[in-house]
């Protein structure tokens, strides 16, 4: 049996909003889907769904998507005129450097190189 990544599904307080960031961000286009549902399809990567819920984030993700980008700095201005928020500093190590960021509910991401 072969298991395969069809979708990653984040709560949201308003998909419509959330995935056109998203779409922004890894390309594809945002679709509005019934009972407020949205949905993007990156290329080359698994569909992002956004489902409402009733509440706003509240602590710490406990997964969160690393993006690899080949400019981090550049990368980062990006998200922030789509609506992310950088978290602190760049930060760079043995394996190379990374940002922390938040999308405009809140939801952690970082950026990679």
């Amino acid at each position: 049996m072969r298991v395969q990544l069809r979708q990653i599904v984040v709560d949201a307080r308003e998909p419509r909003v959330l995935v056109r960031f998203w779409a922004g961000l890894l390309g594809g286009e945002p679709v509005d889907r019934e009972r407020g549902w949205s949905h993007v399809e990156p290329p080359g990567a698994a569909r992002m769904a956004f489902q409402p819920v009733p509440e706003d984030k509240a602590g710490k993700n406990r997964l969160h998507l690393d993006l690899a980008v080949a400019d981090v700095d550049a990368a980062v201005m990006l998200a922030v005129s789509l609506g992310a928020t950088p978290v602190g500093e760049t930060v760079t190590d043995e394996q190379g450097s990374f940002r922390v960021m938040r999308d405009p509910e809140g939801n952690e991401f970082c950026f990679v190189d």
